[in-house]
């Protein structure tokens, strides 16, 4: 069966009640990522300098030498395999300020990244990425360990790395809660995943590695859906008529958020400037973060709702109306293209419906 990967973004806290240990996690934590974030820069340095000592046309035949394992080939110039050259540097410049995993584990994203890019920056299409001090940590699957649930599955505790850790999943977090379970389960595969740490905060961007599940669809039915300047969605299954989502229901909250941006920013006026940049890091920026979480959390909802329709009808095609003329109105009335998500809400459709095996067209 064809494999799927599916990312999920669970809030982390940190299962103890000694302060002190819990400060010790985080201030351990931060410096992980910090040496992370050093490791990175050196991971693409490495392998770009590699990479072009075959571009060099400068140099003498003997120094332009081929890259490879000198013990497979006799003509290479490496002592080992190329991915483990920057694993060597790292070992040699880390081990023991970090768990080699961990090393191990962004040594694997960032080579086979590099890989994909190689030609782009070859050829001068594309510059090297620069890596920022916020980048997450990566670790291996197998670096969770004593899974457990409790509370009916509310809460989940495990240890990573042998710090404690318990999730927080919320009012809305039913796929997350079904995706651990199902992990607990040993019904899906937990891959290399990551930890991101926001203002004091830990998530972990857990990777599951499922597999597709065969829906009974008719190849002879097909769904079609339109976005609408009144409903996000609308879909069309023979003689049924579906509405998804409606445009108070959707902007109520937007426009609250909205409202509240635009008060503290008149505020502004009144302050003097080290007050307006406090006031512009804390509450506006949390307020714009706010509304676009608030967008892709209803984009997600309304695209799942769209698949469960089809497969409810067991509609093998999902139709997308083209959407340009609806897009030129949306344009004419700046309102409504400020607080509508035509694109986010297309590429939400797609992945849903790929995921399921509903074939996707676009008319």
């Amino acid at each position: 069966m064809e494999k799927l990967f599916t990312t999920r973004k669970i809030r982390l806290l940190i299962d103890s009640d000694d302060i002190d240990q819990k400060n010790k996690i985080i201030d351990t934590l931060y410096q992980w990522r910090y040496i992370c974030f050093k490791a990175a820069n050196q991971i693409y340095t490495h392998h770009y300098v590699q990479q072009q000592l075959r571009e060099m046309l400068y140099l003498t035949e003997g120094v332009r030498a081929r890259l490879s394992d000198i013990k497979k080939d006799e003509h290479g110039i490496l002592s080992t395999s190329r991915m483990n050259t920057s694993y060597q540097v790292l070992a040699q410049n880390y081990k023991g300020s970090i768990p080699m995993h961990v090393m191990s584990a962004l040594n694997g994203n960032l080579v086979a990244s590099f890989n994909k890019m190689s030609k782009a920056l070859a050829s001068g299409e594309s510059a090297m990425p620069n890596f920022r001090k916020e980048i997450p940590i990566p670790f291996k699957g197998t670096d969770v360990k004593k899974l457990r649930s409790s509370k009916e599955g509310a809460v989940f505790h495990f240890s990573l790395f042998d710090f404690p850790f318990r999730t927080y999943l919320g009012k809305t977090g039913h796929d997350k809660r079904e995706m651990l379970q199902r992990l607990l389960a040993s019904q899906v595969k937990l891959c290399t995943s990551s930890l991101v740490l926001d203002k004091g905060k830990i998530f972990m961007l857990a990777v599951f590695q499922t597999e597709r599940r065969e829906q009974q669809l008719d190849q002879d039915i097909i769904a079609e859906a339109s976005l609408s300047l009144d409903y996000p969605i609308i879909v069309s299954v023979g003689n049924k008529r579906y509405t998804i989502g409606s445009k108070d229901e959707y902007l109520y909250k937007r426009l609250a958020i909205q409202a509240a941006i635009r008060r503290k920013r008149k505020a502004m006026a009144f302050m003097n400037q080290n007050s307006r940049k406090h006031l512009r890091k804390t509450s506006i920026d949390n307020l714009i973060q706010s509304e676009k979480r608030y967008v892709s959390h209803k984009q997600h909802v309304y695209s799942k709702r769209l698949i469960d329709i089809c497969l409810k009808n067991k509609a093998a095609t999902l139709l997308l109306v083209d959407q340009t003329e609806k897009e030129q109105q949306a344009k004419e009335d700046p309102f409504l293209f400020r607080n509508w998500g035509y694109y986010g809400l297309k590429q939400k459709i797609e992945r849903k419906a790929e995921r399921v095996g509903i074939a996707l067209l676009v008319e």
